[in-house]
């Protein structure tokens, strides 16, 4: 008997022991965690980097540039990768959110076109790799809209009352009124600000329009609108699925953009980070994932194996003439934004 409770006691010390190698000998697996504009990526993108790096990626959506600010601000999510807009670029170098990177992991920096590197927004590129760029323009449909598009002017034609849509985001809607005013994208004046949001007050009253994001790319391909206020991106997706679309940058000018990859001050895993975002720099990567989203590739090495048609195409990849009149968004400081979204405010509120 006392030789059975030996033998117990025995095997069960060897199944211990062997369930708490087992457990040891299993590496949890690397993961990292991605903060993304909306479904700014293709699926695949991730899952071949998982497959080729062995790490997870969780991603989490955002639709809001300053609600992500203020999330990564208030550290109440760990990140180790998020997307960065080039009007917040600055304010978060400057509290400290983002860190510098080692850009000895990411040696597919090297293929950016260098006209959107050591922009003011991050000198040296210290904080941020390039990841897609664009222009906010106008989309309509050619065959009802016959007269020529070429001025911010038509979003203000009586005729066209109930078709317009409009920005829900008040540093471009602003901007198309400072704009079509002549003024700076970039407005610090009050007066202009004011000016811009009476413009807008009126637009109100004369065509209606309606304040939208994502929203505007399904009606504007089923034709439940004729003109829409566009980032270039949507433009394309709006465009492939709806022939009878057209964009055009207004001869005023517009805003330009970049949006890039950055790791916050406390990412938990940094070598991760640095890994993911050289990853999607690489030229077959970086085209993949521009075929799927429809937005322009900063990547020459990428841009050089997209076909013909798409790098012929102007809404993609607008001429030197037409980007020239388009700028950046700087970083306002915090009364001119409290400016700009009071005006916003209550030109929603009428």
């Amino acid at each position: 008997m006392k030789k059975l409770s030996k033998l117990i006691a025995i095997s069960l010390c060897i199944l211990m022991m062997t369930v708490l190698f087992t457990g040891c000998s299993k590496k949890e697996q690397e993961q990292i965690n991605f903060f993304n504009y909306g479904e700014n990526i293709d699926d695949e993108t991730i899952k071949e980097f998982e497959k080729t790096y062995n790490i997870k990626v969780n991603m989490e959506t955002f639709d809001d540039m300053e609600a992500m600010y203020q999330k990564i601000n208030s550290g109440a999510g760990k990140y180790d990768v998020v997307l960065v807009s080039d009007a917040l670029m600055p304010r978060m170098i400057e509290k400290g959110l983002v860190q510098k990177l080692n850009k000895d992991n990411i040696p597919n920096i090297s293929q950016m076109d260098k006209q959107y590197l050591d922009l003011d927004i991050d000198p040296g590129n210290q904080y941020s790799v390039p990841y897609m760029f664009g222009t906010v323009g106008l989309i309509y449909n050619k065959d009802v809209v016959k007269e020529k598009v070429d001025s911010w002017d038509i979003l203000w034609d009586e005729k066209y009352k109930n078709q317009i849509f409009m920005f829900d985001t008040y540093r471009d809607t602003i901007g198309v009124a400072l704009k079509k005013l002549g003024y700076s994208l970039n407005s610090t004046n009050k007066d202009e600000i004011n000016e811009a949001k009476e413009l807008l007050l009126e637009q109100r009253k004369l065509t209606n329009p309606v304040y939208v994001v994502d929203e505007v790319k399904d009606n504007m391909i089923t034709g439940e609108k004729m003109l829409a206020a566009v980032w270039s991106g949507d433009a394309i997706y709006i465009m492939n699925e709806n022939p009878d679309m057209k964009y055009v940058i207004p001869e005023e000018g517009s805003n330009k953009w970049v949006d890039a990859l950055c790791i916050p001050k406390d990412a938990p895993n940094k070598a991760g980070a640095e890994a993911f975002i050289n990853f999607l720099c690489d030229p077959e990567n970086a085209k993949e994932n521009v075929d799927y989203i429809g937005y322009s590739t900063p990547n020459t090495a990428a841009y050089d194996l997209l076909d013909d048609e798409t790098k012929n195409n102007p809404a993609a990849y607008p001429s030197d003439s037409i980007l020239d009149k388009c700028v950046l968004f700087t970083n306002l400081n915090q009364e001119t934004l409290k400016l700009y979204e009071s005006a916003f405010t209550e030109v929603l509120s009428q």
